[in-house]
């Protein structure tokens, strides 16, 4: 996994869903500059990287297919 994975998800995300990238990166990362900061040849912590890969994937929308490139985390069961 690279920056290039979070990259691509962001910009799928944001341009399926009609918001600017700022915005979906204040949602996931909690910081409307993360993604910016990426392009720009910023990195990030491993640990960082999967929470964002795991938000996109709890909040990726039913008629968006996942790219094939990017492996998506299993689901977690519910709590019963």
């Amino acid at each position: 996994m690279d920056t290039d994975t979070l990259k691509t998800l962001a910009h799928l995300y944001a341009a399926h869903t009609g918001l600017k990238l700022a915005t979906v990166s204040t949602y996931a990362a909690n910081d409307g500059k993360f993604f910016k900061s990426l392009e720009d040849g910023s990195g990030c912590t491993v640990k960082r990287a999967n929470r964002l890969i795991a938000w996109f994937s709890q909040n990726w929308p039913n008629d968006l297919v996942w790219p094939t490139e990017v492996q998506r985390p299993s689901k977690k069961k519910e709590a019963a």
